[in-house]
């Protein structure tokens, strides 16, 4: 049964109201994924996928803010994107530069930072004048970050990273005993970034993609098998509720009010020696 925009509002409210305020993810990434599959079984072009996708983010956007989430990652263009059909390519680089075109001075005004994340160096000139024009309207902005991640490979940007780190230890810059976490996370394209702490997957498929490597290391992940266009306030709200359901161990153990079957074993050995 499909819900009505009535119904698909109160239940937006409903589960707004249910989620934990103190625990929203400060950073949330999204895998975009199922443009393409969602055309397809429609027997439309891979081009109304990706138009449908952008409408669809734009709702991300506007909920993410409203429940006081402050960074939103998504994955628009990965860097082995460039080897599907240069028709669909030729249309998501145009479709970069018509999005932006048309929505930045609204996201400006509802004061959304952008941020692009990846190698620029490949598209046109218009489209990077066009980033660069983004990213200065909005530096400001405070009420919620967006990081859109195009021409981006996760091992890309790690290698990226090693590479300066190498040669600013043979330069002497650095010393080799100097080279720890938070001076590799300097190097990397998120710097001054904070690491997610849900990254959502769209479209059923259960892998990262070459996306954020250094990043996720200790993000939860949900994965749905709802296609990116059919992606709703609605499944984003069910995402950060079982987010919140999540005991988040760090590669510790679950912290107990008595004490638990192992400790009392091991202390009844050390009385034993």
């Amino acid at each position: 049964m499909r819900l009505n925009n009535s119904q698909k509002q109160k239940e937006n409210i409903n589960l707004s109201n249910e989620l934990d305020i103190e625990r929203i993810p400060e950073h949330v990434a999204i895998i975009m994924d199922g443009n393409g599959r969602w055309a397809t079984k429609k027997g439309l072009p891979r081009s109304f996928g990706h138009n449908k996708g952008v409408s669809v983010l734009k709702k991300i956007i506007k909920i993410s803010k409203n429940i006081t989430c402050k960074i939103l990652t998504v994955y628009a263009f990965s860097t082995e994107n460039w080897t599907r059909p240069s028709k669909e390519v030729d249309f998501l680089i145009n479709l970069f530069e018509k999005v932006l075109k048309k929505e930045i001075n609204e996201l400006h005004q509802e004061s959304i930072k952008i941020k692009f994340i990846g190698d620029l160096t490949p598209f046109p000139e218009s489209l990077k004048l066009m980033i660069n024009n983004s990213e200065s309207l909005t530096k400001n902005n405070k009420n919620l970050t967006l990081n859109i991640c195009v021409n981006y490979g996760g091992r890309q940007e790690i290698l990226k990273a090693a590479k300066e780190i190498a040669i600013k230890t043979s330069s002497g810059k650095i010393e080799p005993s100097d080279i720890d976490e938070k001076l590799f996370n300097s190097e990397l394209l998120t710097n001054g970034i904070k690491d997610p702490e849900l990254l959502i997957r769209t479209s059923g498929e259960k892998r990262v993609s070459n996306f954020l490597l250094w990043q996720l290391a200790y993000s939860e992940i949900y994965i749905t098998d709802v296609l990116w266009p059919d992606f709703t306030e609605i499944e984003f709200l069910k995402a950060i509720k079982d987010y919140q359901s999540r005991n988040r161990r760090f590669g510790g153990i679950e912290s107990l009010s008595n004490e638990s079957f192992e400790d009392s074993y091991f202390s009844s050995l050390s009385k034993n020696d």
